[in-house]
């Protein structure tokens, strides 16, 4: 495969936040008087803080967000790591010189302490967050900005996710993609949203890079 440039998104791709994300939306809701199943707030993962909490209470949504980001926080290190396999598919993906870059919806400071507590962070030449961007996935900007830095090719570029807005944002972005089976939305959910490849485990990569 002709597959120079891998774009990731962070969250449920690359570092397994999901206890943290779905523990971190139940105590929010809970603070705002509204009791959210698990299975209702593994819907909320994936798109920006502020368009999950605008569908409960436009009124209070700043506030919302302080305390997710609050309770995200004071409880980050406890929950997350990589998934099976992240680091010797990175480590082998980048020993034949394929460019590597993050593309997430996540605030800088949150996407600095994933990275530092999985020791992923001198994997990446370009990582692209919520902060750097007007409009998040899945419109294409992020994979965009990040194709730039890299002077990367679209045709040569491939975008892996977890969840639908990756997977659209590298159409958009006329990229191919991948999803990963091990995506909390499931993975029949995300074959609806036709990725180019789907990844059983992260070292898939390795064949469908030819590497």
């Amino acid at each position: 495969m002709n597959i120079h440039t891998i774009l990731f998104d962070l969250d449920g791709t690359l570092i397994d936040t999901n206890e943290l994300i779905i523990e971190s939306f139940m105590h929010t809701f809970s603070h705002y008087g509204k009791k959210l199943s698990r299975e209702q707030a593994i819907e909320f993962i994936g798109p920006p803080l502020r368009d999950s909490f605008q569908q409960f209470n436009s009124s209070q949504v700043d506030m919302m967000i302080e305390t997710y980001r609050k309770h995200n926080q004071e409880h980050h290190d406890d929950y997350v790591k990589a998934f099976p396999n992240v680091a010797e598919t990175l480590d082998e993906l980048k020993r034949r010189d394929v460019q590597l870059g993050i593309v997430t919806s996540k605030m800088k400071g949150t996407v600095d302490m994933g990275l530092k507590v999985t020791g992923l962070a001198d994997y990446f030449e370009t990582i692209v967050t919520l902060d750097d961007v007007v409009h998040a996935k899945p419109h294409p900007e992020s994979i965009m900005k990040a194709m730039n830095s890299l002077e990367a090719d679209a045709s040569s570029v491939l975008m892996v996710g977890d969840n639908s807005h990756d997977i659209e944002a590298g159409h958009n972005a006329g990229v191919k993609t991948a999803g990963v089976a091990w995506s909390l939305k499931g993975r029949e959910k995300l074959i609806t949203y036709k990725p180019t490849y789907m990844l059983d485990d992260m070292l898939d990569l390795l064949k469908v890079t030819g590497v």
